[in-house]
């Protein structure tokens, strides 16, 4: 090989430099326009470098840990974060846990199963003289207690309504009897149960005189707070070493005819007297406010997730050469970023978390908006008690849809994000081969992502059916107007114009998905009541229309993520909008191009639109590539956030690395080989010969 022919040696520092020589908008202003304002950022900043020099929040080292190791890391964290949480306002405490949840995933989960999950069950379900009582022996400070959740049992997790473990009250002595009387009972994947929790807040099924009132909270104490042991009649043991998120210590619990005070209850809605009356509440809905604040969470978990993994891959790219060039001597080769595949590749996932993270402002703000209206109503009745029920229904499926589909496509980018990395993403140390493990778990807990799918697409038909009849239609469900002819087909709409301009225009894109969306609802309402003309129930029918229930939720997320990208593009700053106007247009115009035939089969987009819109895709991917680190850099996390070498904001990706990976695997003498390789390399055959091989001749 000729010495002309060999590439100049890569500098990463100069190539990461050169993209942020031109941003086309203020990076500081759209910093500000993410965290929701100036303040909001100095104070993230603030507590990331907190975090950054605190030796507990060590992060550098953790591939390297064992499981008891983690949990102890993890452990050793609570007393200092406990006592922040309670010292210092509510604001800052829920912004140091949502960057908590990017920084180490598994002792966010470790310390919310305690603060969200326990305490939240308390404020939620008890009643004021019961959440005092609490209090006082020091739920909120874990003084005292450590709580986790018990609702998920061995053979029973989406549906709650099935749950075997029981609570029976024994009128004699006023007391419930908690108890698991089957194996599938026992309650399984509790988080904290293992090592930590003195408290848990189980769900179980409600008995008073042999007849059973559904499931409902009860806190049951689970261990001495003195001494650690058991109560009696409570067995636990530990889950062990799962996919990822070990820092939390995952356990069974079984209950054997355990007692506890009738007061243990949560009665906030349900109660039961001392004679054993059982009280209903007059609005039964109300209990799914508990619901909603941990799927609205895992929304903004999933914007903040995906940001730290196009910040690595993104930042990667942009220093990463492979291949082209010149070929003359000393020619550098090509940055993976101007591949244009590799722009389609990260782009558009770039645009996906933009568009979950405006929306996860949004749906935050209405379900604070609702939790207050829910504070206000007492025992209101009415229309002011019906128009909050009805946006507690709205919200209640809007963030079932929105946990599952979020919480899919950050899953997706992150695997993607990983694998843009070559073989360095399979490292453990460049931060997306264990997110990845750490993130999937979102999935399937606080609702199976299909069971809460399918709960969004029964919402949709039955708000369809209700619209029919002349019921306003719901403001999450609004684009329907257009889009629904009043005979109850589609309007009709359809795209007037051929050139790119026109078919991905925003306002165009937001029709098109209106258009995509409207028809998956009544494909899905036509399903139901295909079911109930054959004869089937009205459950029977949903379950006959879940296929197309399913469908009918994933485009309308879809749609319902590009009008809120669109409302906060209409609501920035002029210096930033035309940036982002062209990520929602690429959010709108890739979504459709990659369900194309939905688009067909509604009419609003010809084949040959198709086909323009694909070019346009293709022309938006790089055009933002252009800003593509700048927009990165407006996610505005530090190196210690970012927890990879091949995201460092300085570029220097290689030393980094390589200094990363020596010094925690500095070279040791092989342990195994005296024991192993040794006896290998050295074997004698200890056998005789055999006889040797004949060969037939013809």
């Amino acid at each position: 090989m000729s010495s002309s022919s060999i590439p100049a040696p890569p500098n990463p520092r100069s190539s990461i430099a050169e993209e942020r020589a031109n941003p086309s908008f203020p990076v500081r202003e759209l910093t500000y326009w993410i965290d929701g304002g100036r303040r909001m950022t100095e104070l993230k900043e603030r507590i990331m470098l907190e975090l950054e020099r605190d030796p507990l929040w060590r992060v550098s080292d953790h591939p390297n840990l064992t499981l008891a190791e983690t949990r102890e890391r993890a452990m050793s964290k609570i007393r200092r974060l406990a006592d922040l949480a309670t010292s210092r306002p509510l604001e800052e405490t829920m912004t140091r846990m949502s960057i908590i949840s990017v920084v180490d995933p598994g002792f966010w989960t470790r310390f919310g199963v305690h603060f969200g999950l326990f305490f939240g069950a308390l404020q939620g379900q008890a009643t004021p003289s019961q959440m005092a009582y609490w209090m006082d022996k020091g739920a909120l400070s874990m003084q005292g207690i450590t709580g986790c959740f018990g609702m998920t049992e061995l053979g029973h997790g989406s549906n709650v309504a099935g749950l075997e473990t029981t609570a029976t009250l024994d009128e004699r002595t006023d007391e419930f009897v908690v108890h698991s009387p089957t194996l599938t009972a026992t309650k399984w994947w509790i988080g904290g149960a293992a090592h930590t929790a003195t408290h848990c807040a189980v769900y179980a099924q409600l008995v008073v005189k042999d007849q059973c009132y559904g499931t409902k909270t009860f806190v049951v104490q689970l261990r001495d707070t003195k001494t650690f042991a058991l109560m009696p009649g409570v067995n636990i043991g530990d889950l062990g070493k799962k996919m990822g998120r070990d820092q939390i210590d995952n356990g069974w619990i079984r209950f054997t005819h355990v007692r506890i005070p009738r007061s243990h209850m949560l009665m906030k809605h349900t109660k039961v007297t001392r004679s054993g009356e059982v009280i209903e509440p007059p609005l039964a809905q109300l209990a799914y406010g508990a619901l909603i604040q941990g799927r609205v969470s895992m929304v903004s978990d999933s914007a903040n997730v995906a940001k730290r993994a196009l910040t690595i891959a993104t930042r990667y790219a942009s220093v990463r050469r492979q291949f082209g060039g010149s070929g003359s001597a000393g020619a550098s080769e090509t940055k993976l970023i101007d591949y244009p595949i590799h722009q389609y590749r990260l782009l558009p996932l770039m645009a996906q978390t933009f568009a979950m993270s405006f929306t996860a402002r949004e749906v935050t703000a209405s379900y604070e908006k609702l939790m207050g209206e829910l504070g206000d109503l007492g025992d209101a009745k009415g229309a002011a008690a019906d128009n909050v029920i009805k946006n507690l229904k709205e919200t209640h499926a809007t963030s079932a849809g929105l946990k599952a589909f979020c919480t899919w496509m950050c899953l997706n980018i992150i695997d993607q994000c990983r694998q843009s990395l070559g073989g360095h993403g399979y490292s453990a140390y460049t931060g997306l081969a264990q997110a990845y493990s750490d993130f999937a778990v979102h999935c399937t807990w606080e609702g199976d992502n299909t069971i809460l799918m399918l709960q969004c697409g029964r919402y949709l038909v039955a708000t369809a059916l209700d619209a029919r009849k002349g019921q306003p239609l719901p403001e999450n469900l609004s684009y329907l107007r257009g889009a629904v002819s009043a005979t109850g087909g589609l309007s009709g709409y359809a795209c007037k114009g051929d050139s790119a301009e026109q078919v991905s225009s925003l306002d165009t894109l937001k029709s098109a998905w209106s258009s995509v969306a409207a028809n998956a609802i009544l494909n899905a309402v036509r399903d139901f009541e295909a079911g109930l003309g054959k004869g089937l129930s009205k459950d029977d029918a949903y379950e006959f229309s879940s296929a197309s229930r399913l469908h009918a939720a994933r485009m309308h997320t879809y749609t319902y993520l590009l009008h809120r990208f669109a409302a906060q593009v209409d609501q920035s700053l002029a210096a930033l909008r035309p940036v982002l106007t062209l990520l929602a247009q690429l959010f709108g115009a890739h979504s459709a191009v990659q369900h194309s035939g939905e688009f067909l089969q509604s009419g609003f987009y010809t084949g040959s639109q198709i086909e323009t819109l694909k070019g346009f895709v293709s022309l938006a991917c790089s055009e933002i590539r252009k800003d593509a680190v700048s927009l990165t850099d407006a996610f505005n996390y530090t190196d210690y956030v970012v927890n990879s070498p091949l995201g460092r904001f300085d570029g220097d990706v290689y030393e980094k690395y390589f200094e990363l990976v020596t010094s925690l695997n500095p070279a040791k003498p092989v342990p195994y080989f005296d024991s192993l390789i040794k006896p290998l390399l050295e074997r004698t055959d200890e056998t005789e010969a055999g006889p040797e091989l004949e060969i037939d001749e013809e």
